[in-house]
């Protein structure tokens, strides 16, 4: 399993619970092209009495039809509004103070809507706050956890942000989920194994934009994967790990292959360096290179099960 807690972030966690009774409006920054594998399920249950305002950043690297799939889909929530953003783009920030404004209702006139904004490493939290005072505020960076306290920022429109570190989850359960957060640079590199990574996002792209993966690295096929038939055993410390490949269809070790080799990777005597495969495409999808895409839809959030039934007095023993 895929996850990454470190210390900073329990402790971000109790000021998020202490500072919440004084806000007005919540904005979680999701990443636009994985808004339900980047919003943490904690900060949803920490913040459920509140309105929240969804940021989908990073707007301009996904894909657009996408992200009107997934604005739609959080819209249609109970005190919810979802906006697409490119966070460096100061004019596509302007409707956030009235939307704001829209989701708090009434607010005393002497005194500026309480935000908090949150959301996990790496989604833009201070790219957003930066563009929303129209200066540096908040410390920002190409990797997670930059932000390490609070910050009180009060910009244009009577708003008052408080910024928050970015806050991981305990344990990330779903594996696909895991896998797209970390092929996005939401968990360290070094928290990771580079290649697992990159071989699910090989055969994910495949997928999903497989016209988008042949163009960028020259592929003339695009290989069927056979998943291996103890694939979902169930192994005696622990439940079977989900088979990610099988899911996706296509085999993510070759397809890897096939671009280190193309790509600086193939070594003296044919042997195929993966790791070189694995910076190349983590690299270049992180960057936007291979154009603007989504690596999930509203259809791939896990249904929950249905809580068991109590059977009462009449039920019958096991």
């Amino acid at each position: 399993m895929l996850g990454w807690f470190p210390g900073h972030m329990n402790k971000a966690r109790r000021q998020i619970l202490e500072a919440l009774p004084e806000i007005d409006v919540v904005i979680e920054v999701l990443d636009a092209r994985l808004p339900y594998s980047s919003a943490n399920p904690m900060l949803a249950e920490l913040t459920r009495h509140k309105p929240v305002l969804k940021i989908l950043s990073r707007a301009d690297l996904a894909d657009p039809e996408r992200t009107r799939e997934w604005t739609a889909f959080f819209d249609a929530q109970d005190d919810t509004r979802a906006l697409a953003v490119t966070t460096t783009q100061a004019r596509e920030l302007k409707r956030i103070p009235k939307l704001c404004h829209e989701l708090a209702g009434q607010v005393r006139a002497d005194r500026d809507v309480r935000v908090m904004v949150m959301g996990i490493p790496n989604v833009g939290k201070s790219t957003l706050i930066n563009g929303l005072a129209g200066r540096t505020i908040a410390k920002t960076g190409n990797e997670p956890a930059v932000t390490k306290r609070q910050q009180k920022v009060r910009i244009g429109g009577r708003v008052a942000l408080i910024d928050t570190p970015g806050v991981l989850w305990p344990k990330i359960e779903d594996q696909a989920s895991a896998h797209r957060l970390a092929a996005s640079g939401a968990i360290r590199d070094t928290a990771i194994d580079y290649v697992d990574v990159a071989v699910v996002a090989a055969a994910e792209l495949a997928r999903r934009y497989p016209e988008a993966l042949k163009a960028r690295y020259k592929l003339k096929a695009l290989p069927a994967y056979t998943p291996h038939p103890e694939a979902e055993q169930v192994e005696a410390d622990g439940p079977s790990r989900v088979d990610l490949l099988a899911l996706s269809g296509f085999d993510g070790h070759a397809i890897l292959a096939e671009i280190a080799g193309k790509r600086g990777g193939l070594r003296p005597g044919g042997e195929v360096d993966l790791h070189r495969g694995a910076e190349v495409l983590l690299h270049e999808l992180r960057d936007g290179k291979l154009g603007r895409l989504t690596l999930e839809t509203p259809a791939d959030i896990p249904i929950e099960p249905a809580p068991a039934e109590d059977g009462g007095d009449d039920a019958e023993p096991a």
